[in-house]
Protein backbone atom coordinates (compact mmCIF):
# COMPACT_ATOMS: atom_id res chain seq x y z
CA UNK A 1 0.00 0.00 0.00
CA UNK A 2 1.25 3.23 -1.12
CA UNK A 3 2.18 6.17 2.03
CA UNK A 4 1.89 9.80 1.07
CA UNK A 5 4.30 11.38 3.43
CA UNK A 6 4.56 15.30 1.61
CA UNK A 7 1.99 17.10 1.50
CA UNK A 8 2.07 17.82 -2.32
CA UNK A 9 2.06 13.82 -2.61
CA UNK A 10 -1.43 14.24 -0.57
CA UNK A 11 -3.16 16.70 -2.29
CA UNK A 12 -2.10 15.31 -6.01
CA UNK A 13 -3.12 11.24 -4.45
CA UNK A 14 -6.53 12.95 -3.54
CA UNK A 15 -6.72 14.52 -7.11
CA UNK A 16 -5.90 11.25 -8.58
CA UNK A 17 -8.67 9.18 -6.29
CA UNK A 18 -11.55 12.01 -6.47
CA UNK A 19 -11.35 10.90 -10.72
CA UNK A 20 -11.36 7.50 -10.01
CA UNK A 21 -14.53 7.63 -7.83
CA UNK A 22 -17.34 7.90 -10.67
CA UNK A 23 -19.69 9.96 -9.25
CA UNK A 24 -17.67 11.81 -6.32
CA UNK A 25 -18.76 15.15 -5.64
CA UNK A 26 -17.00 16.90 -2.65
CA UNK A 27 -19.45 17.45 0.16
CA UNK A 28 -19.86 20.83 1.58
CA UNK A 29 -19.04 19.98 4.73
CA UNK A 30 -17.60 16.31 6.30
CA UNK A 31 -16.61 15.13 9.86
CA UNK A 32 -15.17 11.84 11.06
CA UNK A 33 -16.03 11.05 14.67
CA UNK A 34 -16.99 8.92 17.55
CA UNK A 35 -20.60 7.63 18.60
CA UNK A 36 -22.11 5.70 21.79
CA UNK A 37 -23.89 3.63 21.02
CA UNK A 38 -26.83 2.29 23.53
CA UNK A 39 -27.43 -1.08 24.48
CA UNK A 40 -30.66 -0.80 22.34
CA UNK A 41 -28.60 0.36 19.39
CA UNK A 42 -29.27 3.82 19.73
CA UNK A 43 -26.91 6.53 18.92
CA UNK A 44 -26.44 8.52 22.15
CA UNK A 45 -23.94 10.92 20.77
CA UNK A 46 -21.23 11.77 18.68
CA UNK A 47 -17.99 13.45 18.78
CA UNK A 48 -16.40 15.30 16.06
CA UNK A 49 -12.92 16.62 17.08
CA UNK A 50 -12.22 18.13 13.40
CA UNK A 51 -15.66 18.84 11.43
CA UNK A 52 -14.24 20.30 8.49
CA UNK A 53 -16.45 22.77 5.66
CA UNK A 54 -15.59 21.75 2.53
CA UNK A 55 -14.40 18.41 1.39
CA UNK A 56 -10.92 18.85 -0.12
CA UNK A 57 -9.02 16.88 2.11
CA UNK A 58 -7.42 13.85 1.00
CA UNK A 59 -8.66 12.13 4.32
CA UNK A 60 -12.62 12.91 2.70
CA UNK A 61 -11.98 11.07 -0.05
CA UNK A 62 -10.25 8.17 1.21
CA UNK A 63 -13.21 7.54 3.46
CA UNK A 64 -15.13 7.84 0.58
CA UNK A 65 -13.32 5.02 -0.94
CA UNK A 66 -13.98 2.98 1.79
CA UNK A 67 -17.23 3.80 2.67
CA UNK A 68 -18.98 4.04 -1.37
CA UNK A 69 -20.30 8.08 -0.06
CA UNK A 70 -20.06 9.57 -3.58
CA UNK A 71 -22.77 12.15 -3.14
CA UNK A 72 -25.14 14.01 -1.58
CA UNK A 73 -26.12 13.86 2.07
CA UNK A 74 -25.19 10.57 3.99
CA UNK A 75 -23.46 8.78 7.30
CA UNK A 76 -21.85 5.86 7.31
CA UNK A 77 -20.43 3.59 10.82
CA UNK A 78 -16.52 2.70 10.39
CA UNK A 79 -15.02 -0.70 11.61
CA UNK A 80 -12.03 -0.48 13.07
CA UNK A 81 -10.14 -2.36 10.54
CA UNK A 82 -11.08 -0.02 7.65
CA UNK A 83 -10.38 2.96 9.87
CA UNK A 84 -6.93 1.14 10.31
CA UNK A 85 -6.24 1.17 6.52
CA UNK A 86 -6.91 4.99 6.11
CA UNK A 87 -4.62 5.77 8.70
CA UNK A 88 -1.85 3.56 7.17
CA UNK A 89 -1.85 5.43 4.27
CA UNK A 90 -1.35 8.80 5.51
CA UNK A 91 2.32 9.31 6.76
CA UNK A 92 3.15 12.48 6.24
CA UNK A 93 5.86 14.67 8.01
CA UNK A 94 4.36 17.48 10.55
CA UNK A 95 1.49 14.87 10.52
CA UNK A 96 0.53 15.66 14.25
CA UNK A 97 -0.54 19.66 12.50
CA UNK A 98 -2.85 17.51 10.14
CA UNK A 99 -6.26 17.87 12.15
CA UNK A 100 -8.18 15.47 10.33
CA UNK A 101 -5.38 12.73 10.94
CA UNK A 102 -4.85 13.50 14.53
CA UNK A 103 -8.30 13.29 15.50
CA UNK A 104 -8.37 9.84 13.46
CA UNK A 105 -6.09 8.12 15.81
CA UNK A 106 -7.65 9.43 18.72
CA UNK A 107 -10.70 7.82 17.68
CA UNK A 108 -9.45 4.79 16.79
CA UNK A 109 -7.29 4.18 20.10
CA UNK A 110 -11.29 5.10 21.96
CA UNK A 111 -12.72 2.25 19.87
CA UNK A 112 -10.72 0.12 22.01
CA UNK A 113 -11.94 1.77 25.37
CA UNK A 114 -14.88 0.20 26.80
CA UNK A 115 -17.86 2.43 27.42
CA UNK A 116 -18.96 2.60 31.36
CA UNK A 117 -22.31 3.38 30.10
CA UNK A 118 -22.66 -0.37 28.67
CA UNK A 119 -23.19 0.91 24.89
CA UNK A 120 -20.60 0.87 22.75
CA UNK A 121 -18.12 2.88 20.52
CA UNK A 122 -18.15 3.11 16.62
CA UNK A 123 -16.45 5.10 14.30
CA UNK A 124 -18.46 7.51 11.97
CA UNK A 125 -18.41 9.64 9.05
CA UNK A 126 -20.95 12.40 8.32
CA UNK A 127 -21.18 14.23 4.89
CA UNK A 128 -23.46 16.68 3.84
CA UNK A 129 -24.33 17.02 0.65
CA UNK A 130 -25.09 20.90 0.93
CA UNK A 131 -25.58 22.83 4.11
CA UNK A 132 -29.30 23.40 3.34
CA UNK A 133 -30.23 19.21 2.78
CA UNK A 134 -32.16 18.77 6.07
CA UNK A 135 -30.47 16.21 8.56
CA UNK A 136 -30.95 12.25 7.94
CA UNK A 137 -29.74 10.97 11.26
CA UNK A 138 -28.52 11.88 14.54
CA UNK A 139 -24.87 11.50 13.55
CA UNK A 140 -25.75 13.83 10.51
CA UNK A 141 -27.35 16.21 13.34
CA UNK A 142 -24.29 16.05 15.82
CA UNK A 143 -22.06 17.25 12.60
CA UNK A 144 -24.32 20.13 12.35
CA UNK A 145 -24.07 20.98 15.72
CA UNK A 146 -20.24 20.56 15.50
CA UNK A 147 -20.44 23.12 12.83
CA UNK A 148 -22.22 25.81 14.89
CA UNK A 149 -20.24 25.75 17.85
CA UNK A 150 -17.09 25.47 16.16
CA UNK A 151 -18.16 28.62 14.56
CA UNK A 152 -17.59 27.07 10.94
CA UNK A 153 -21.11 28.02 10.05
CA UNK A 154 -23.48 31.37 12.14
CA UNK A 155 -26.86 30.57 13.04
CA UNK A 156 -29.05 29.25 10.29
CA UNK A 157 -26.48 28.77 8.19
CA UNK A 158 -26.90 24.66 8.33
CA UNK A 159 -30.17 23.51 8.07
CA UNK A 160 -31.35 21.98 11.45
CA UNK A 161 -35.03 21.05 9.95
CA UNK A 162 -36.60 17.73 12.50
CA UNK A 163 -33.47 17.39 14.48
CA UNK A 164 -35.42 16.65 17.50
CA UNK A 165 -36.54 14.19 16.17
CA UNK A 166 -33.28 12.31 15.36
CA UNK A 167 -31.75 13.23 18.83
CA UNK A 168 -31.85 10.54 22.24
CA UNK A 169 -33.00 11.63 25.31
CA UNK A 170 -29.98 10.81 27.51
CA UNK A 171 -28.87 10.96 30.83
CA UNK A 172 -25.38 13.06 30.63
CA UNK A 173 -23.22 12.58 33.02
CA UNK A 174 -19.48 12.68 34.20
CA UNK A 175 -18.51 9.73 32.05
CA UNK A 176 -20.71 10.13 29.17
CA UNK A 177 -24.66 9.57 27.83
CA UNK A 178 -26.38 6.89 29.34
CA UNK A 179 -29.94 5.55 27.85
CA UNK A 180 -32.55 6.45 30.01
CA UNK A 181 -33.79 2.74 30.23
CA UNK A 182 -32.21 1.13 32.76
CA UNK A 183 -30.05 3.74 34.10
CA UNK A 184 -30.94 3.68 37.77
CA UNK A 185 -29.13 -0.43 37.72
CA UNK A 186 -26.48 0.86 35.82
CA UNK A 187 -25.55 3.14 38.32
CA UNK A 188 -25.91 1.32 41.18
CA UNK A 189 -23.61 -1.47 39.73
CA UNK A 190 -20.88 1.45 38.74
CA UNK A 191 -21.19 2.98 42.46
CA UNK A 192 -20.14 -1.00 43.44
CA UNK A 193 -17.44 -1.00 41.23
CA UNK A 194 -16.36 2.53 42.99
CA UNK A 195 -17.60 4.67 40.15
CA UNK A 196 -19.32 7.77 41.30
CA UNK A 197 -22.23 9.35 38.53
CA UNK A 198 -22.72 12.53 38.57
CA UNK A 199 -26.32 13.20 36.32
CA UNK A 200 -25.47 16.97 34.47
CA UNK A 201 -29.10 16.47 32.85
CA UNK A 202 -31.61 14.62 30.80
CA UNK A 203 -32.40 15.99 27.93
CA UNK A 204 -31.72 15.50 23.96
CA UNK A 205 -28.83 18.27 23.79
CA UNK A 206 -25.48 18.19 25.60
CA UNK A 207 -23.75 20.89 27.01
CA UNK A 208 -21.69 22.45 24.38
CA UNK A 209 -18.18 22.37 26.60
CA UNK A 210 -18.40 18.56 26.82
CA UNK A 211 -17.77 18.68 23.11
CA UNK A 212 -16.58 22.05 21.54
CA UNK A 213 -14.19 24.74 23.32
CA UNK A 214 -14.23 27.87 21.52
CA UNK A 215 -11.31 30.03 21.21
CA UNK A 216 -11.65 33.73 23.95
CA UNK A 217 -15.07 33.04 25.53
CA UNK A 218 -16.08 32.81 28.84
CA UNK A 219 -19.09 30.15 29.93
CA UNK A 220 -19.20 30.91 33.68
CA UNK A 221 -22.30 27.73 34.09
CA UNK A 222 -21.34 25.34 31.44
CA UNK A 223 -24.54 23.87 32.00
CA UNK A 224 -26.46 26.75 30.92
CA UNK A 225 -25.14 26.66 26.80
CA UNK A 226 -26.13 23.75 24.43
CA UNK A 227 -24.19 22.26 21.98
CA UNK A 228 -24.87 24.10 18.96
CA UNK A 229 -24.78 27.02 20.58
CA UNK A 230 -22.51 29.66 18.28
CA UNK A 231 -20.31 32.39 20.61
CA UNK A 232 -18.15 34.37 19.12
CA UNK A 233 -14.64 35.66 20.36
CA UNK A 234 -15.53 38.30 23.04
CA UNK A 235 -18.37 37.14 24.27
CA UNK A 236 -19.04 36.52 27.71
CA UNK A 237 -21.85 34.17 29.49
CA UNK A 238 -22.51 34.74 32.91
CA UNK A 239 -24.07 32.29 35.41
CA UNK A 240 -27.66 32.97 34.37
CA UNK A 241 -27.08 33.63 30.90
CA UNK A 242 -28.38 30.76 28.42
CA UNK A 243 -27.36 30.17 25.11
CA UNK A 244 -29.73 27.41 23.10
CA UNK A 245 -28.88 25.68 19.62
CA UNK A 246 -28.97 27.23 16.17
CA UNK A 247 -28.28 30.61 18.42
CA UNK A 248 -25.81 33.02 19.95
CA UNK A 249 -23.67 36.02 19.16
CA UNK A 250 -21.51 37.59 16.29
CA UNK A 251 -19.20 39.59 18.18
CA UNK A 252 -18.29 40.46 21.84
CA UNK A 253 -21.40 40.52 23.68
CA UNK A 254 -22.10 40.07 27.08
CA UNK A 255 -25.08 37.49 28.18
CA UNK A 256 -26.80 37.54 30.98
CA UNK A 257 -30.13 36.91 30.07
CA UNK A 258 -31.34 33.95 27.47
CA UNK A 259 -30.78 33.73 24.25
CA UNK A 260 -33.67 31.36 22.62
CA UNK A 261 -33.00 28.84 19.88
CA UNK A 262 -32.81 30.80 16.55
CA UNK A 263 -31.65 34.25 17.58
CA UNK A 264 -28.61 36.48 16.52
CA UNK A 265 -26.99 38.79 18.69
CA UNK A 266 -24.55 41.49 17.13
CA UNK A 267 -21.38 42.44 18.47
CA UNK A 268 -21.20 44.60 21.52
CA UNK A 269 -24.46 44.06 22.85
CA UNK A 270 -26.26 43.30 26.07
CA UNK A 271 -28.77 40.23 27.29
CA UNK A 272 -28.88 42.03 30.73
CA UNK A 273 -29.68 39.43 33.87
CA UNK A 274 -32.82 37.90 33.62
CA UNK A 275 -33.84 39.43 29.93
CA UNK A 276 -34.91 36.71 27.46
CA UNK A 277 -35.60 37.29 23.90
CA UNK A 278 -38.05 34.61 22.33
CA UNK A 279 -36.72 32.41 19.63
CA UNK A 280 -38.17 29.83 16.57
CA UNK A 281 -38.74 26.77 18.67
CA UNK A 282 -42.98 27.65 19.69
CA UNK A 283 -45.24 28.61 17.10
CA UNK A 284 -44.29 28.21 13.44
CA UNK A 285 -40.87 28.58 13.99
CA UNK A 286 -40.05 30.63 11.13
CA UNK A 287 -39.71 34.58 12.85
CA UNK A 288 -36.15 34.82 13.88
CA UNK A 289 -35.55 37.28 15.99
CA UNK A 290 -32.17 39.13 16.06
CA UNK A 291 -30.41 41.91 17.87
CA UNK A 292 -28.38 44.51 16.22
CA UNK A 293 -24.96 45.30 17.51
CA UNK A 294 -24.15 47.64 20.26
CA UNK A 295 -27.93 47.09 22.20
CA UNK A 296 -29.07 47.06 25.88
CA UNK A 297 -31.76 44.70 26.62
CA UNK A 298 -31.91 45.88 30.51
CA UNK A 299 -32.29 43.33 33.30
CA UNK A 300 -36.02 41.67 33.02
CA UNK A 301 -36.91 43.04 30.08
CA UNK A 302 -37.46 41.37 26.55
CA UNK A 303 -38.27 41.20 23.31
CA UNK A 304 -40.32 39.34 20.37
CA UNK A 305 -39.11 41.98 18.08
CA UNK A 306 -35.55 42.89 16.55
CA UNK A 307 -33.56 45.49 17.33
CA UNK A 308 -31.95 47.54 14.92
CA UNK A 309 -27.77 48.54 16.15
CA UNK A 310 -27.72 50.85 18.86
CA UNK A 311 -31.33 50.28 20.35
CA UNK A 312 -31.87 50.04 24.46
CA UNK A 313 -34.88 48.38 26.06
CA UNK A 314 -35.41 49.33 29.52
CA UNK A 315 -35.32 47.49 32.78
CA UNK A 316 -38.20 44.77 33.17
CA UNK A 317 -40.11 46.20 29.85
CA UNK A 318 -41.02 43.11 27.49
CA UNK A 319 -42.06 44.30 23.85
CA UNK A 320 -44.08 42.14 22.48
CA UNK A 321 -44.59 41.90 18.47
CA UNK A 322 -48.03 43.29 19.72
CA UNK A 323 -47.46 45.43 22.13
CA UNK A 324 -48.56 49.45 21.74
CA UNK A 325 -46.06 51.83 21.31
CA UNK A 326 -46.03 55.49 20.73
CA UNK A 327 -43.33 56.16 17.92
CA UNK A 328 -41.06 58.64 17.71
CA UNK A 329 -43.44 60.58 15.22
CA UNK A 330 -46.01 60.38 17.83
CA UNK A 331 -48.31 57.98 15.86
CA UNK A 332 -49.78 54.63 18.02
CA UNK A 333 -47.85 51.39 16.36
CA UNK A 334 -47.46 47.68 16.85
CA UNK A 335 -43.59 47.28 17.95
CA UNK A 336 -43.65 44.79 14.88
CA UNK A 337 -43.47 48.06 13.05
CA UNK A 338 -40.27 49.13 14.30
CA UNK A 339 -38.76 45.90 14.12
CA UNK A 340 -35.06 46.22 12.93
CA UNK A 341 -35.12 50.25 13.49
CA UNK A 342 -31.96 51.46 14.22
CA UNK A 343 -30.89 54.06 17.49
CA UNK A 344 -34.28 53.75 19.38
CA UNK A 345 -34.60 53.76 23.20
CA UNK A 346 -38.13 51.76 24.32
CA UNK A 347 -39.23 52.85 27.68
CA UNK A 348 -42.54 53.40 29.88
CA UNK A 349 -43.18 56.02 30.62
CA UNK A 350 -43.19 56.80 34.12
CA UNK A 351 -45.91 59.22 34.74
CA UNK A 352 -48.79 57.51 32.05
CA UNK A 353 -48.11 53.90 31.57
CA UNK A 354 -47.54 54.02 28.13
CA UNK A 355 -44.79 52.63 26.30
CA UNK A 356 -42.66 54.54 24.37
CA UNK A 357 -39.83 54.55 21.27
CA UNK A 358 -37.33 57.75 21.66
CA UNK A 359 -34.72 58.04 19.27
CA UNK A 360 -31.01 57.97 21.43
CA UNK A 361 -29.72 60.84 21.64
CA UNK A 362 -25.22 61.32 21.66
CA UNK A 363 -25.42 61.22 25.24
CA UNK A 364 -27.46 58.11 26.15
CA UNK A 365 -27.16 56.82 29.68
CA UNK A 366 -25.78 53.76 27.92
CA UNK A 367 -21.85 53.89 26.16
CA UNK A 368 -21.46 50.51 25.07
CA UNK A 369 -20.06 47.16 26.79
CA UNK A 370 -16.54 47.31 29.24
CA UNK A 371 -13.91 46.69 26.82
CA UNK A 372 -12.09 44.90 29.97
CA UNK A 373 -14.62 42.50 30.48
CA UNK A 374 -14.39 41.18 27.33
CA UNK A 375 -10.72 40.54 26.72
CA UNK A 376 -10.89 36.89 27.04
Amino acid sequence: MAEYRTLDEITAARDRLETTMDGYVRPAAWGLGVATRGPSGAILDVSYPAPDLGGNSFMASLLASVTGYRSGTATFALGADQLDSVLELIEPPGADDLANLQSARAIRTMLDLPDPAGGTRVAVVAYLGALADEPVDAIDSYLRLHLLSTRLVAPHGVDLTGVFGKLTNCVWTNLGPFEVEGFELRRIELRAQGEIVQVNGLDKFPRMTDYVIPSGVRIANANRVRLGAHLAEGTTVMHEGFCNFNAGTLGASMVEGRISAGVVVGDGSDVGGGASIMGTLSGGGTEVISVGTNCLIGANGGIGISLGDNCIVEAGLYLTAGTRVIAPDGTVVKAKALSGHHNLLYRRNSQTGAVEAVVRGDASSWQGLNADLHKN
